[in-house]
């Protein structure tokens, strides 16, 4: 970033910023203070409900809603794009600029998120993420919008779906709130619920235009324990058809021909367990995601893991969150014969399973590994101090791997074979004048990326405040 840029973010966080105050009706998916408090609600036995599914309706866990009108605005600047992100990773881009509005009428909520950015690596400089319509229909909800999800129990990666990319806009289907079936067959479930996406990619991709479709359902059988079954595809584009019985074929796994040609989807699914229990005063968990590539038997195949655990602490008089986690997106390596070249890429739809140059899920990409030990610090005053050490293995394929249309937009996976130790670190704290995040990343080399190589460090700033 130039000494010009940083002038004009300095000058700028003067006097703008983004809301300190959420006014959505659901959790903020990167929340890690969030996220940590209803956790141990429910691993503690005082809140039943799924933890997995992010973002959470507020009137679901017993969180007030601000209904009315609100508003901010924001400004944020970056000396690089971050390649590693997690759940509490805020976007590195090299300057935004963002104004929102938002209104919530208890059956129904709309808002709007712009943004302007500097020299964005995806080539967009305006921006609508964020933004959404909802309704609110008996125990359902039914919104159109830009709304980042986090779908797994994992705090480093996500190996089906995250906020490692952009989010993209569409439609979507859940239920409001968790009550368990009242008929017997089914009352064993427990808390459930069930989400349906439909987004649209962009059109400069190998195939343009096509449709990601995603389906999770989650219940809680018996207390603490979280199971998770998600189905994501994406079908359709320029050239392909979008039928519904190609649209059922995907879902039911029935489309693995053996011809590339008449591939008609990418589909992937997952299954995640995660069990919470208490500890003392204290609590913890154990969890585990699986992600294969297409179908065999009815079954996910071509297999990738992640594995981890978390613990809570209250120590110097404040609450603290340990967790350590390992993932494999290298395909069967963990259990099988490596299969390189095929997670999160596709024969037919060769730009894979990313949107706006990032993986919708893991950003570690395909055919990596990454091991993380990372530790939030929730201060008695609401400020948050979050820190990692991860040690990532990249496996940098040929340049077939992946087909990339369009010159101007950086694509997050490694292009060549290294391992790093890669620490990071934030703080958010609030002042009178709003809220301040301050964040860095360094690595112990350059990350060579497909179009460049990264800096091996960052520093990232963020004002906000609403109104």
């Amino acid at each position: 970033m130039t000494s010009k840029h940083w002038a004009l973010v300095g000058g700028a966080v003067a006097c703008l910023s983004v809301s300190t105050v959420d006014a959505a009706p659901w959790t903020t998916v990167g929340d890690a203070y969030e996220r940590h408090q209803l956790q141990k609600r429910a691993d503690s036995g005082s809140l039943n409900h799924t933890v997995t599914t992010w973002p959470v309706m507020k009137d679901s866990v017993g969180m007030a809603r601000n209904n009315g009108l609100s508003a901010g605005l924001a400004i944020s600047g970056s000396t690089e794009n971050e390649f590693i992100t997690d759940y509490a990773s805020a976007e590195s881009q090299e300057g935004m600029l963002a104004a929102r509005a938002e209104y919530d009428a208890n059956w129904w909520a709309a808002g709007i998120n712009a943004q302007l950015v500097a020299n964005p690596s995806d080539d967009d400089a305006a921006r609508l993420d964020g933004s959404y319509l909802a309704l609110f229909p008996g125990n359902w909800v039914l919104g159109a919008g830009a709304v980042e999800r986090w779908w797994g129990p994992g705090w480093q990666s996500s190996l089906i779906l995250s906020n490692n990319a952009r989010p993209a806009p569409g439609v979507w289907l859940s239920r409001h709130r968790e009550t368990p079936f009242e008929t017997p067959w089914l009352s064993w479930l427990g808390p459930w619920q069930i989400t349906a996406t439909v987004s649209q990619l962009e059109g400069e991709r190998e195939v343009a235009d096509p449709l990601l479709v995603g389906f999770r359902g989650t219940f809680r059988p018996i207390e603490g324990l979280d199971i998770g079954l998600t189905r994501t595809f994406i079908f359709g584009g320029d050239g392909r058809s979008a039928s519904f019985s190609t649209f059922w074929d995907a879902f039911a796994g029935n489309d693995n021909p053996r011809d590339a040609a008449e591939d008609p989807s990418n589909q992937l699914g997952a299954v995640d367990v995660r069990y919470g229990f208490e500890i003392g005063e204290q609590t913890a968990s154990i969890y585990g995601q699986m992600m294969g590539e297409d179908e065999a038997g009815g079954f996910p195949s071509r297999k990738s893991w992640l594995l981890g655990a978390d613990a809570t602490t209250s120590l110097w008089g404040r609450e603290q969150r340990w967790y350590l986690e390992g993932a494999d997106t290298l395909a069967d390596n963990l259990f099988g014969s490596p299969m390189e070249d095929i997670a999160y890429e596709h024969r037919v739809y060769r730009t894979g399973y990313r949107y706006k140059g990032r993986n919708l899920a893991a950003s570690i990409d395909s055919d990596s590994q990454i091991l993380t030990l990372g530790y939030f610090d929730f201060l008695s005053d609401g400020n948050t101090i979050g820190a990692s050490v991860s040690y990532v293995d990249f496996t940098g394929n040929p340049p077939s791997r992946v087909t990339v249309p369009d010159s101007d937009v950086t694509y997050f996976y490694s292009s060549r074979d290294q391992a790093v130790m890669l620490f990071g670190g934030f703080w958010e704290f609030g002042t009178e004048y709003g809220k301040v995040r301050l964040s860095g990343q360094i690595a112990e080399d350059k990350i060579a990326v497909r179009s460049r190589e990264l800096d091996q460090w960052s520093l990232s700033a963020r004002w906000s405040y609403g109104f």
